[in-house]
């Protein structure tokens, strides 16, 4: 075996090295992939829900989070990376999933040095959701499960149709007041349930941060906040509990609905679509 130097090496160095030293293990593209690796959260759910358990090589340390993965569950007892090249390579990946934002340098060099990595943007629509779905369910060779997984969402949507009473709106208010676009996966969903976006209404339909002021002086009839907004527990939660927001919009006309429903779209779309369905028919009227 080659002898490595005694000087440490980190980083992109470290891995370029270790390409020379051990090759990359790929295999062609058409080839069913038999070791995956998924460096980002919504492409563990993905690659959970699609892939044989044996196709697994290794997930993000997020995958076992109950508070962030939805299938935290299934993730438990599978090796866990920590998002580095070396040990990609070490573990003789053939394809590696990845998220589009934040990896650029990583997955670069992983593709130059002939992995296939298959980056997934953040869902915007469904429409894009389904498309993704088909890509990775195809691409993992189990194009059944995604057209399985694209009727599962597609039957909660046929449950959820126009279920809000004409001219309702509602507000789907984060942390720190971020509001989302109106052009996003769940602005869609709410749509389709039958509620008009109150951000439209605000001059915010591209997303941005809506200041309370704004809020109290035109409150939506509804807001859709996580179901912990209702703790302080910092300064990006303290708003959220402010007394005049409260008095604005109380919390019986307050929706709520877990954070590891909607982080990533994806096997949680149905759940989520039914969460949300469910706290509509509790409180809107």
């Amino acid at each position: 075996m080659p002898q490595l130097c005694h000087k440490r090496i980190s980083g992109p160095l470290a891995l370029a090295a270790l390409v020379l030293l051990f090759g990359t293990g790929s295999v062609p593209a058409a080839q069913k992939p038999q070791r995956v690796v998924s460096l980002n959260l919504c492409t563990d759910q993905m690659l959970l829900a699609l892939a044989d358990r044996e196709q697994i090589a290794s997930l993000s340390p997020l995958a076992v989070d109950r508070s962030l993965s939805f299938l935290a569950d299934e993730a438990e007892g599978l090796p866990m990376n920590e998002g580095k090249g070396e040990a990609i390579l070490f573990g003789g990946a053939d394809l590696v999933l990845t998220g589009s934002f934040g990896q650029y340098n990583r997955t670069s060099l992983l593709e130059g040095q002939g992995l296939e990595v298959l980056a997934l943007d953040p869902w915007q629509s469904l429409e894009q959701g389904r498309e993704q779905i088909r890509t990775v369910a195809r691409r993992l060779g189990h194009p059944e499960r995604g057209e399985a997984l694209i009727a599962d969402i597609d039957a909660a949507l046929g449950r959820t149709k126009d279920i809000v009473p004409d001219g309702r709106s509602i507000l789907h208010y984060q942390r720190r007041g971020w509001v989302p676009a109106s052009a996003s996966l769940m602005g869609e969903i709410l749509q389709h349930m039958g509620f008009t976006l109150h951000q439209d209404r605000l001059g915010l339909s591209g997303g941005g941060v809506a200041r309370l002021e704004e809020i109290v002086t035109r409150p939506p009839d509804y807001m859709l906040m996580e179901d912990d907004a209702g703790r302080a527990v910092d300064n990006g939660s303290a708003l959220l509990v402010h007394p005049a927001l409260t008095e604005s919009v109380p919390p019986e006309r307050r929706l709520s609905m877990a954070g590891r429903l909607e982080i990533c779209g994806g096997p949680s779309t149905p759940a989520a679509i039914d969460a949300l369905a469910e706290e509509v028919r509790k409180k809107v009227r």
